[in-house]
């Protein structure tokens, strides 16, 4: 968003990790090209042909290929090229993961590590209700010389700026009837409507991984209801007798949708059939499918009648914009510094808009603010900038005054400062009483008897498990890594504990571990999440020994 800056790209390394994916790719072809791994052609156009931006209908489409290729700055060479040495590298990494195994075993002890809960006792101490707190002018000096980067302004921008917006154009845009026919014959696959089926369906539940014996059952139960629905029973009402899906209520009404809409073996039974068929039992990931075709629609072309709306408005938004450009080109011709956009502007009876001062959030007005305000802050005192295309159109921006981040005064963020100071040492407060209490408890070996003396009130949170909010708590990531280092033999943690709103002073009460009886159920999910992280940590380990192995040099500057 608008926070990123130089700054922050330093903190999260981006050029150190951009460096390194660069040497981890090149490592692994090296490897894959060691190894003598191929990528025939055919494999090669088999994936392009599959991805779904290259197709038009869920065919490859080589026009959108190559457009998108374009859109992106790529000739096609240069993305089979990419792509080739992706697969490659995808073919070494199936060979480095595929003799990694996840035995039952493993699965149960992280069930048991994953499920696993446990109970405390707590107190909680809210820094806000420690007002006896001193805060002193020296506190706030100090404490604002110590973080004054937190109190660096935001830079700020005043900009003027011609708006060449396409709406304004469209009545200046004539379009032919000969014009809409040209556009009709020349791009007949954009009014192709689809086959359609109106449908209705009965759902029989069953689990993917179910028993076969469960699977059986179920489906001789469809095909009774498939005897009684060719018998003549009407099959609305059957499936609100039998339907276990969400649709069963409306007697099983799918209304009408498109074949690629559909789970592939629901999508090809509808769609082999005819109105008025009933279909045999059908299996997907949810069970058994009854289908009853109530309605074909027929793939057709839309006639030139009925397109001819569709595509004068298309063509006036797409001359409107050419002409919104071709103003815009023409008033950047003339425009070079200083006064040349006022003397433009009148020149051209345009509104020459001068902003207030905004941020990088941009200024109001504008549609696409954040973006118009990017272009601005890449621009010097009084430059003007390139053509900007935003989502309403084409901009010419010119910067008039630019206001630096900069450090205040003191004197002019005092009372932020204080009131930072103030929670500061409001938090110490609620640590330090934390920390005692929970000294206290521990030396005197009774909880609630160390809760008493200090005339405070315990609550206990229920039980939570590691990757889950705590009851009455909420997200508390270091109280709950704690609580699991916790036993009836060591009951109390360390220090204090942050959490939501204030210190927390914790006591170990109860922990369960799960049984085997929920392990089954769960068991083919865990060892397919297991397996991915094993498949990822030895691959990680793998190349972290190539690289260990490899002998690499950073050219000088290359970094910068």
């Amino acid at each position: 968003g608008d926070k990123l800056n130089d700054e922050l790209l330093e903190g999260l390394q981006v050029r150190r990790q951009a460096l390194n994916q660069l040497i981890d790719r090149k490592l692994l072809l090296q490897q894959a090209e060691a190894m003598n791994f191929q990528v025939t052609d055919e494999e090669l156009a088999e994936a392009i042909s599959s991805i779904p931006a290259f197709q038009t209908a869920g065919a490859f489409d080589i026009r959108v290929y190559n457009a998108v290729l374009n859109r992106n700055r790529l000739t096609p060479e240069q993305f089979e090229a990419i792509q080739r040495e992706s697969m490659m590298v995808e073919k070494l990494r199936s060979l480095v993961m595929s003799g990694v195994r996840v035995s039952d075993a493993e699965a149960f002890e992280w069930y048991k590590w994953k499920d696993a809960s446990v109970d405390l006792a707590y107190v909680a101490f809210r820094p806000e209700g420690f007002k006896d707190v001193t805060v002193t002018d020296a506190d706030v000096a100090a404490y604002f010389d110590a973080h004054k980067d937190a109190y660096r302004t935001e830079p700020k921008i005043k900009v003027r700026y011609l708006h060449f917006d396409p709406a304004g154009y469209r009545s200046e845009v004539q379009i032919p009837d000969e014009d809409i026919a040209d556009y009709y014959d020349s791009h007949k696959d954009e009014f192709e409507v689809p086959k359609t089926v109106e449908a209705r369906h009965i759902l029989l539940r069953v689990a993917g991984d179910a028993d076969p014996d469960l699977v059986e059952k179920r489906r001789q139960e469809a095909l009774d209801i498939v005897k009684k629905a060719r018998a003549g029973e009407d099959f609305a009402e059957l499936a609100k007798e039998y339907s276990e899906g969400p649709t069963g209520k409306d007697g099983g009404y799918l209304g009408t949708f498109r074949k690629e809409e559909t789970v592939a073996p629901f999508g090809d039974a509808a769609f082999s059939m005819a109105a008025g068929d009933v279909s045999e039992p059908v299996r997907t990931g949810f069970g058994w499918h009854i289908i009853k075709v109530e309605k074909v629609n027929p793939s057709r072309v839309l006639p030139l009648e009925e397109a001819s709306g569709r595509i004068r408005r298309k063509l006036l938004e797409q001359r409107a914009k050419t002409l919104a450009y071709d103003h815009a080109e023409s008033v950047y011709s003339t425009v070079f510094e200083g006064d040349d956009m006022v003397r433009a502007a009148e020149a051209e009876d345009m509104t020459l808009h001068v902003s207030d001062y905004f941020t990088r959030k941009g200024p109001q007005g504008v549609r696409s603010p954040a973006e118009f305000a990017a272009r601005a802050f890449a621009l010097e005192k009084m430059e003007i900038s390139d053509i900007v295309e935003l989502a309403d159109g084409y901009y010419l921006i010119q910067a008039l005054e630019i206001v630096p981040a900069e450090v205040p005064a003191l004197e002019e963020v005092a009372s932020r400062v204080r009131d930072d100071v103030t929670r500061e040492k409001q938090e110490e407060a609620a640590r330090d009483a934390a920390r005692k209490f929970l000294d206290a408890a521990r030396k005197a070996g009774d909880w609630d008897a160390a809760v008493a003396s200090a005339g405070l009130t315990a609550a206990t949170t229920g039980w939570f498990k590691r990757n889950g909010s705590i009851p009455e708590i909420g997200y508390a990531p270091d109280i709950t890594a704690a609580a699991f280092r916790l036993s009836e033999e060591n009951p109390y943690p360390e220090n204090a504990l942050k959490g939501p709103g204030g210190f927390y002073a914790v006591r170990f009460l109860k922990r369960e571990t799960p049984g085997t009886e929920g392990f089954e159920a769960e068991k083919k999910d865990l060892k397919r999440t297991l397996l991915q992280q094993k498949q990822l940590t030895t691959f990680n380990n793998w190349l972290e020994t190539i690289r260990k192995q490899a002998e690499i040099t950073i050219e000088p500057g290359f970094l910068k």
